[in-house]
C-alpha cells in the first residue's frame, strides 16, 4: 500500500489550486447573474439581494426561445450532415491505396491548415447569390464544408485500424459496397461518431462570428449573437448576459447528462482510433 508522503501533498495541493482557478471565472457567471442591475456588491461578492430575474429578462427581451430553436436547428442540422457525407468519404480513402486516394486525402487535409477567414468573404457573396443570405441553411452548408476535413480525417484514421475481414465476410455473403458500410462498418464506427458529433456540436454551437455575419439584419439569430444584443457601447446590462449564458448552456449540459455514458466511451475510443 503507497503512504502518503510530501509529494502526494503538493500533487493534491496543486489539483485544488487549478480547481479554484477554473471554478471562479464559473463562480462570477453565477453570482452576477443573481444579482440586480444596480447592485453595489464587487464582482467576487455574493448580491445583496437574489433576484432570479434577470433570468427572465433574458429570455423575454433576447428573444433566447427562438434563438435556441435556430441554434438547435443549425447545429442537429449540420452534424447529421457531417457524420453522413464525411463517413461515406472516409469509407474509399481508408480502403483504396492507390495514388489518387492518398492525394485526395492529403487534398482534404489542407482544409484543416487554411484559416476559415480566408473564404468568408467569398462565401459570404456565394450564400447572397444563392438567396441564402438570414437563413439557418447558410450556417448549415457553411459548417457542414468547414467541419468536413477534420471529420474526414477522424473517421478515415479510425477505419484504417478496422479489419478488412468484416467487410470481406459481408461480400461473401452477397453484400454489396452500401450494405456493407450501413449495416456492418457504420455501427463499428460509433466510438469515432460520438467523438465527431461532440466536437462539432461544442464548435457549431458556441460560434459567434459567422452567425453575425450571415444572419445579421433577418429576425432569425442564433443563440451567441442573442446574448451580445445586451453588450452596448456604452452600456452592457452583465447581469442579463451571464443569466443568458447559463441559460444557452443548460441544453448542452442536459445532452451531455443524458449521454454521459456514450460521450466519455466516445472520447476515451475514438480519439485512440
Amino acid at each position: 500500500m503507497q503512504r502518503y508522503t510530501w509529494k502526494t501533498g503538493i500533487l493534491e495541493a496543486v489539483m485544488i489550486l487549478t480547481a479554484i482557478i477554473f471554478f471562479i471565472p464559473l463562480y462570477v457567471l453565477i453570482v452576477t447573474s443573481l444579482k440586480e442591475p444596480n447592485d453595489p456588491t464587487g464582482s467576487l461578492a455574493l448580491p445583496a439581494k437574489f433576484t432570479l430575474q434577470n433570468f427572465a429578462d433574458a429570455w423575454n427581451q433576447g428573444h433566447l426561445g427562438n434563438a435556441l430553436g435556430n441554434s438547435a436547428i443549425v447545429t442537429i442540422c449540420s452534424v447529421v450532415v457531417l457524420i453522413v457525407f464525411s463517413s461515406l468519404a472516409a469509407y474509399p480513402l481508408a480502403r483504396i491505396t492507390r495514388t489518387w486516394s492518398k492525394l485526395a486525402f492529403f487534398g482534404f487535409l489542407i482544409g484543416l491548415l487554411l484559416p476559415f477567414q480566408l473564404a468568408l468573404i467569398p462565401l459570404y457573396q456565394t450564400m447572397r447569390d444563392l438567396h441564402l443570405l438570414g437563413t439557418v441553411w447558410a450556417l448549415v452548408l457553411f459548417y457542414a464544408g468547414l467541419q468536413m476535413p477534420f471529420s474526414i480525417f477522424l473517421y478515415t484514421s479510425f477505419l484504417r485500424a478496422l479489419p478488412i475481414e468484416y467487410e470481406e465476410a459481408a461480400a461473401i455473403d452477397g453484400a454489396g459496397l452500401l450494405t456493407t458500410f450501413w449495416r456492418i462498418l457504420f455501427p463499428l464506427l460509433r466510438p469515432i461518431t460520438g467523438t465527431v458529433a461532440i466536437l462539432n456540436v461544442i464548435t457549431i454551437w458556441n460560434d459567434f462570428l459567422t452567425p453575425l455575419l450571415y444572419l445579421s439584419g433577418s429576425g432569425q439569430q442564433t443563440v451567441p449573437v442573442a446574448i451580445y444584443a445586451f453588450v452596448g457601447q456604452y452600456v452592457s446590462q452583465w447581469n442579463l448576459v451571464f443569466a443568458g449564458l447559463i441559460i444557452s448552456i443548460f441544453p448542452i449540459l442536459l445532452v451531455y447528462f443524458l449521454l454521459q455514458k456514450t460521450v466519455i466511451q466516445g472520447f476515451a475510443s475514438g480519439l485512440k482510433g
